[in-house]
């Protein structure tokens, strides 16, 4: 391999002669042998987009050369097109401010930009107005907003129309209900499936209430808040700018030593997030048991089969779907609780684990985004129900009973189940001898399918 020579404060780094960033990458990629785990290309776009943003704000204000910031924009729109993604190879355990990358895309932004008798500096023109102490909370905030609206939320919207739509279509379909695994009152699939809807739903709503708090942006707050080095209309003037980038309004942060020394809008983020996948994993986990069997499980439904489910065991079909989606839901669990720990660690006025709060953030946000969607396409939508399974368990459910209650007492209604359970009879059986109801009557109080509407 061939080096150059390239020069920052500190002296000279040998750089390879083909790599388009300079010095301070370099020196990032010396340091942090840690993970070979880089921040996601969402992240790295969403820099790149803030890089853009910038130069053309300060052409307007007359900071920036109308040639400087055209190339600089023009470089960056590669970026965000995927070009050059190799060229952002440094560690997501690096400084925690994030420094290293905010210069890995200043110094690749430079080389790109720059010509002949045209130099732009990574510094004096690239990072103009601005801190890596802005840039990185900004970009957190723009790339979370931008994949949640774009991905995670139409992921969800389509995962609740698959519900809604499902559950007409088996809104007739009675079975056993269960609470602690064991026999209760009889649901419909359909308003089973309603419920689930109704989680998802709660879920979106949530991250649309967070999605203003991520619009609001740090940019501007250079160092330390104060807006050291940037024009007084700078935030402003580049938040509407970006409104006009990405057609999401975004705005200046009210309070930009908030933004900085602190990740709490990253943290409820994320606790949204969570919670969207503690539902998913309620819905997956369901799915699995209605599935199992198929002769010694449950059996309610037959999930789509996609692949063979054993390399011993022939013909065994398993639940992939439901339990790919657990694991999703187990990771963004585990994600959670690192961006809470980072969160914490706002010492005065930066905080300080800022690339591994992005990474978590993103990954969870993509990894519910796609699981959303192959739940809904891949299991929700193709799951087709075992009416003859779901009518036998009614029949012997001996806590249809409980509709006797206020014919007979609970007491009576007790021991009603209890004889029927014993003997494996039918519970329409047993109360006919056990009572002077006539069957007529019997069977219209127990009939399933009026118990799923409750009432007296």
């Amino acid at each position: 391999m061939s080096f150059r020579t390239e020069t920052d404060s500190m002296g000279d780094v040998q750089v390879p002669a083909s790599a388009l960033y300079g010095a301070q990458t370099q020196r990032a990629i010396n340091n942090f042998h840690i993970s070979g785990t880089l921040l996601p290309p969402a992240f790295i776009k969403a820099v790149a987009l803030i890089k853009k943003t910038a130069a053309e704000t300060n052409q307007q204000l007359g900071l920036l050369k109308d040639e400087l910031a055209s190339a600089i924009a023009a470089a960056a729109d590669k970026i965000q097109a995927g070009e050059y993604a190799d060229q952002f190879p440094v560690d997501v355990f690096q400084t925690g401010s994030g420094t290293s990358t905010n210069m890995n895309v200043n110094e690749v932004l430079a080389h790109l930009a720059s010509e002949p008798g045209a130099k732009v500096d990574p510094n004096d023109h690239v990072n103009m107005s601005q801190s890596s102490n802005d840039v990185i909370p900004t970009a957190i905030h723009v790339s979370a907003a931008l994949e949640i609206s774009s991905g995670l939320l139409p992921a969800l919207e389509h995962l609740h129309t698959t519900l809604l739509g499902k559950a007409a279509q088996v809104q007739d379909d009675v079975k056993t209900g269960r609470t602690h695994l064991m026999d209760a009152m009889p649901v419909t699939l359909g308003q089973e499936l309603e419920g689930w809807a109704a989680q998802i739903e709660a879920n979106y709503q949530r991250l649309q209430t967070l999605l203003p708090q991520l619009l609001s942006l740090a940019q501007g707050g250079t160092a330390v808040g104060t807006g050291i080095n940037a024009h007084p209309e700078f935030a402003t003037r580049f938040a509407a700018r970006l409104s006009e980038n990405t057609d999401l309004p975004f705005s200046a942060g009210e309070n930009l030593f908030a933004l900085i020394s602190s990740q709490d809008t990253a943290v409820a983020v994320s606790g949204a997030l969570k919670t969207l996948a503690v539902s998913l994993m309620k819905i997956a986990n369901d799915l699995r048991w209605m599935n199992s069997g198929p002769l010694a499980g449950l059996g309610e439904i037959t999930l789509e089969a996609l692949q063979p489910g054993s390399s011993i065991m022939p013909g065994k079909v398993n639940p992939v779907i439901p339990e790919a989606v657990a694991m999703v839901a187990a990771q963004v669990i585990g994600n959670d609780a690192t961006i809470t720990v980072a969160g914490q660690s706002g010492n005065f006025q930066l905080n300080v684990m800022l690339p591994v709060i992005a990474l978590n953030l993103l990954q969870s946000i993509e990894l519910l985004t796609n699981a959303s969607q192959v739940l809904a396409d891949k299991a929700i939508a193709s799951f087709s129900v075992n009416k003859d399974n779901l009518t036998k368990a009614l029949a012997r459910n001996p806590i249809l009973v409980t509709a006797l209650n206020p014919v007979i007492g609970y007491n009576k209604a007790a021991a009603i189940a209890k004889k029927a359970y014993k003997e494996g009879r039918n519970i329409v059986d047993v109360a006919e001898e056990e009572t002077d109801i006539p069957r007529e009557q019997l069977l219209k109080l127990l009939d399933p399918a009026k118990l799923t509407h409750g009432g007296l």
